[in-house]
């Protein structure tokens, strides 16, 4: 019986002719996990009109427990390649992801063989969700909000943020949390998530996003610092969740005590954002005109210039894509304008930064559906207050 796997290789196989390639070749982690079911160290061959062949480093044997694929072989030496593959004059590789190097490799093993850049056809694959990935995403969200809703019980006075990231670290893991997320550009990089209050919330930092805080070192700089939570300090919690590889991404806004009014405000307008974004993640419309709406609203509350970031380090993006990875497509962000489709699945962060005060927002993982977007993190999106 076919499998869902063989039905995401019958798409690439069909971008493949659509391109004139012959083949493609991936290597990245998250694309071979996408397509085979099985994220051993393996390379994945896909003919654009034969059988799939995953040949694999290590552990064949478990590669061929999970794999959905039916040819699962160990990786031949570099100079019995040519013959295990077959011709192939034009192939596709995700240069975005596989370093030059490993390219150079790989092109050494193939020889004659043209390499053509498939990153983009991969990525807009993977970035329309099946019923069952959406379904795996629900598991990961009913993890993340479970663990959310304990915050109240380790809420207290003198806490510090590295304090309240471990205590919420601890009950994700033992939930079934896999681990930091998978980002595919380079060198960024991101523990599980940030635990930030205060003015420590509004430190810029190289992290690609409206957050980032102080972190514990110069080589970890972002995330939960050592220093205690103020009383009154509006307080973020920025987490991902991973179960069965697929990633969820939430925020919600707590407090010991009582914000200022205008904190209480931004955090309104943030709501009213996501509520005008949500109505709108319908099939047919395009990411960049909702990354403008979301701009023109947070301008016309007198706070664009603390809009996704402080002020002169503002992230520029609204939403991102979520799913095997945490920065998939689609952007709502300038220049991304290929129409929003059905399944896909969107992480929308409209968050306000005050450097002297720290961040409000909010932050829920939606899909993209005709009614507009369906709600994947169920948890409400109350202000927690202690």
């Amino acid at each position: 019986m076919p499998t869902e796997h063989d039905g995401r290789v019958a798409r690439l196989q069909e971008a493949l002719r659509l391109r004139g390639l012959d083949a493609a070749l991936l290597l990245q982690a998250a694309d071979v996990f996408y397509y085979t079911g099985t994220r051993q160290d393996a390379a994945l061959w896909v003919r654009a009109g034969d059988e799939p062949l995953l040949l694999v480093r290590r552990s064949l044997a478990r590669a061929r427990e999970e794999c959905r694929l039916r040819d699962v072989r160990p990786l031949p030496p570099g100079r019995d390649l040519p013959a295990a593959l077959g011709p192939a004059s034009r192939v596709g590789m995700t240069f975005d992801a596989v370093p030059v190097e490993v390219q150079r490799l790989w092109a050494d093993a193939l020889p004659g063989a043209e390499l053509v850049d498939v990153s983009a056809a991969v990525r807009d694959q993977r970035s329309q969700k099946s019923a069952a990935e959406i379904e795996r995403m629900r598991a990961t969200a009913r993890m993340l909000c479970d663990a959310y809703r304990e915050i109240p019980s380790f809420l207290r006075p003198g806490v510090r943020e590295l304090d309240l990231a471990a205590e919420l670290e601890y009950r994700m893991r033992k939930g079934g949390n896999e681990g930091a997320p998978r980002l595919r550009r380079f060198n960024q990089e991101l523990f599980i998530g940030l635990a930030v209050a205060g003015p420590a919330a509004a430190m810029p930092g190289g992290f690609d996003g409206p957050l980032n805080g102080r972190g514990l070192s110069p080589a970890a700089p972002n995330g939960a610092s050592r220093r205690p939570v103020p009383r009154d300090a509006p307080i973020l919690f920025d987490y991902t969740g991973i179960m069965g590889g697929y990633i969820v991404d939430m925020t919600r806004l707590a407090v010991m005590g009582r914000l200022a009014p205008g904190l209480e405000r931004a955090f309104g307008v943030a709501l009213e954002i996501q509520a005008e974004l949500v109505r709108r993640l319908v099939p047919g419309e395009i990411p960049s005109r909702l990354w403008g709406r979301a701009k023109e609203m947070a301008e016309a509350a007198g706070l664009g210039s603390c809009f996704m970031g402080p002020p002169g380090a503002q992230a520029r993006f609204v939403g991102h894509g979520v799913g095997l990875e945490l920065d998939e497509l689609p952007v709502l962000a300038s220049g991304f304008d290929a129409p929003l489709r059905e399944g896909q699945t969107v992480a929308l962060e409209p968050k306000f930064v005050f450097p002297d005060l720290g961040a409000v927002g909010i932050e829920n993982t939606w899909a993209v559906a005709p009614g507009g977007g369906v709600r994947i993190t169920e948890l409400p999106d109350d202000v927690i207050r202690v």
